[in-house]
């Protein structure tokens, strides 16, 4: 039986892995082996990253939120919980949205708030 080199698959998928880390510093950018090892990492932050981006804005919906209702003298737990008690469904990146862009709505929401708390 011939032997078989497997030239074209070895050489396409070493110009994909290259291609991939095109732009990285140095070595690994340029050697196989080490961009491989770029790549491996890369896709693996990539992966976990597009999760902690979630986490992250998701804080920065609550800080928002929390300045501009303290702000309006309430906590940022009670205004959630009077929101809540009051049948206000309306989710936390609106509520920043509110918060920086619209301050009258969010007002009138703080005011919904408080009054379904007391």
């Amino acid at each position: 039986m011939p032997r078989v080199k497997n030239s074209v698959a070895s050489r396409r998928r070493r110009k994909k892995v290259l291609k991939l880390t095109k732009g990285f510093w140095g070595a690994k950018s340029k050697l196989y082996r080490v961009a491989h090892e770029a790549m491996m990492k890369s896709l693996s932050y990539a992966y976990r990253d597009r999760r902690v981006k979630k986490r992250d804005f998701r804080n920065l919906w609550i800080t928002r939120i929390g300045i501009a209702a303290r702000n309006q003298g309430i906590s940022y737990n009670k205004f959630i919980r009077g929101l809540k008690v009051a049948g206000v469904e309306i989710n936390r990146k609106i509520l920043a949205e509110f918060a920086v862009n619209e301050p009258e709505a969010f007002n009138n929401l703080v005011k919904v708030s408080k009054e379904s708390m007391s």
